[in-house]
């Protein structure tokens, strides 16, 4: 993961020689969490063994191994360090609350630092790469949103912030898509009054997704469906003025014009509202 080695590069330390507790990784079992066993050693070499526990794929044991600098060693430079790299081993181990949580003790403690955007960055992560895990449920989504946007707006300038610009992209194209999951779903059971709804959703709030060529086109299909003519053809209005290109315009002009219907603006409609928007250039 290049983030490892950026963040060990930059918030570690390298020191000449290898410490007696690197060494401990050759004679026997060594339990870092056990009464005192860390307490013969300075903050500089428990430090170091977090990093070569990381270095050998075993961030959950470099985690222990940085928490005990800050209980030991709590006021020390190397207590602050500790403290965001057990944020990121907790991270790389797929421990997404105790990174959290990690990361928001930095933030609070040390909002100065110039590794705040990255304690920031690694606390939007922790909602952001359990997206796909979480089903219908999109708390987490919306969380993930907030915490990216917290990293955009407060620290515009660095790295953080381009990045976590395209994940809010990408997370919101997830709401998006789930939205329109669910009015499929419904739309395929016949409920159509629940489908449209979801469609809507996706068509006022998520406008900027790839998911709203389709929205409008499974709206015509939807309105056409209650007998719903004007809306269905101020739909399929919209549809022919941003997305005249795609599959789902001709999917909705054989479905109107089947019907002897135009893919023309009528009624008086929210869609009507919209499609003014479109016309003067300020929807999208």
């Amino acid at each position: 993961m290049s983030k490892a080695k950026f963040q060990i590069g930059r918030v570690g330390r390298r020191f000449c020689g290898v410490s007696a507790l690197v060494l401990l990784v050759s004679c026997g079992a060594f339990d870092p969490a056990g009464t005192g066993a860390l307490e013969q050693y300075t903050a500089a070499q428990i430090f170091e063994r977090g990093e070569y526990e990381l270095e050998r794929g075993q961030p959950d044991d470099a985690a222990i191994y940085f928490g005990e600098i800050e209980r030991l060693y709590p006021y020390s430079d190397f207590a602050k360090r500790a403290l965001i790299m057990q944020a990121f081993a907790f991270h790389k181990d797929g421990d997404y609350p105790n990174s959290r949580a990690s990361a928001q003790r930095y933030v609070d403690f040390y909002p100065a630092s110039e590794d705040a955007a990255y304690a920031q960055y690694l606390l939007a992560l922790s909602y952001y790469d359990q997206i796909d895990e979480i089903g219908r449920d999109q708390g987490l989504t919306f969380q993930a949103l907030q915490a990216l946007r917290t990293v955009i707006e407060t620290y515009p300038d660095t790295e953080y912030a381009r990045s976590s610009v395209l994940k809010f992209d990408l997370a919101f194209d997830h709401l998006a898509g789930k939205e329109m999951e669910i009015g499929r779903y419904y739309l395929k059971r016949k409920h159509y009054t629940a489908a449209v709804n979801r469609f809507r959703i996706v068509v006022e709030d998520f406008q900027t997704t790839s998911h709203t060529a389709e929205a409008l086109h499974r709206l015509v299909e939807g309105y056409l469906s209650l007998g719903l003519t004007d809306e269905a053809q101020t739909a399929g209005a919209i549809l022919g003025h941003n997305y005249q290109s795609t599959d789902w315009y001709q999917d909705s002009f054989a479905l109107l014009t089947g019907q002897g219907l135009s893919m023309s603006t009528a009624g008086d409609s929210w869609l009507s509202s919209v499609y003014r928007q479109v016309i003067r250039g300020e929807w999208l």
